[in-house]
């Protein structure tokens, strides 16, 4: 048992241990094949770009920059045939919601004290997005969670001080203490676009074919999933799921699997 779960935790923390390191190398060691973070993540001469930055990037200027696109394609790939799995694996807001679950909450389960409906992740994206047109700038480049926290680290080691705009992770941090996930589940544009293009995906957690009579109906998966979602209602195949496994983790009788479908 728990084994996504610590699997998942392990991958988080050294995708965050790479983007904290990376600040140090260029200060101390002028070492440079690295630079950036995830929201637009160098390696060597190549750019991976988030897919939410490419598309804001496009929509400002009105023109398409192939190297661009090129960056965003990883991502995009990813995004196709695993879904949002950036989301649960990778994602520094992730790891940090991990830490606090693991440190301040590992005795005691989080009330769900601020529930939205889920319509709202997608009225956060489109309004993300006409938001970056009217005003003519890429907003989520500027205040992307995710990306203010490679930024704050960078800053931190680079210049010793912090950027105002950090108090945006500190909110979403307090979010997640009120209501598991809430900025992940309701208000990420980010995790909107990539649950949009995943929406086809190949991965997914399903019931084991033939094995559904084995399901004791005792609830433990869908407590255990961080997105309120119930894979008892079919809702892991859903565009919403991230594929972090821990409904997998949580199942008593193991009837519950990842699996790659044709469809």
């Amino acid at each position: 048992m728990k084994h996504y779960n610590r699997f998942r935790f392990i991958t988080l923390l050294l995708a965050f241990l790479l983007i904290l390191i990376i600040p140090f190398l260029h200060r101390y060691f002028d070492f440079q094949f690295i630079q950036g973070w995830y929201q637009s993540l160098g390696i060597g001469k190549f750019w991976f770009v988030s897919p939410l930055e490419g598309l804001e990037s496009i929509l400002v200027s009105r023109q398409i920059y192939v190297p661009v696109l090129i960056g965003m394609l990883p991502a995009v790939l990813i995004a196709l045939f695993l879904g949002r799995v950036f989301c649960a694996w990778i994602c520094p807001i992730s790891f940090l919601s991990e830490l606090i679950d693991r440190v301040i909450c590992r005795k005691k389960k989080k009330r769900e004290l601020l529930r939205l409906p889920r319509q709202v992740f997608w009225f956060a994206l489109l309004g993300e997005l006409v938001l970056t047109m009217i005003i003519g700038a890429p907003l989520f480049v500027f205040l992307s969670p995710p990306g203010l926290v490679g930024r704050e680290m960078m800053l931190a080691v680079m210049f010793h001080t912090l950027a105002i705009e950090g108090v945006v992770i500190v909110v979403v941090l307090l979010l997640h203490l009120l209501s598991n996930r809430f900025f992940c589940r309701y208000l990420c544009p980010l995790g909107a676009l990539l649950a949009f293009i995943g929406a086809r995906r190949r991965l997914k957690v399903e019931l084991q074919a033939g094995e559904e009579q084995k399901c004791l109906h005792c609830g433990l998966c869908a407590r255990s999933c961080p997105l309120g979602l119930d894979p008892e209602k079919g809702e892991t195949a859903s565009m919403y799921c991230w594929n972090c496994g821990a409904c997998i983790d949580a199942c008593p009788q193991d009837v519950l699997k990842f699996r790659f479908s044709d469809q």
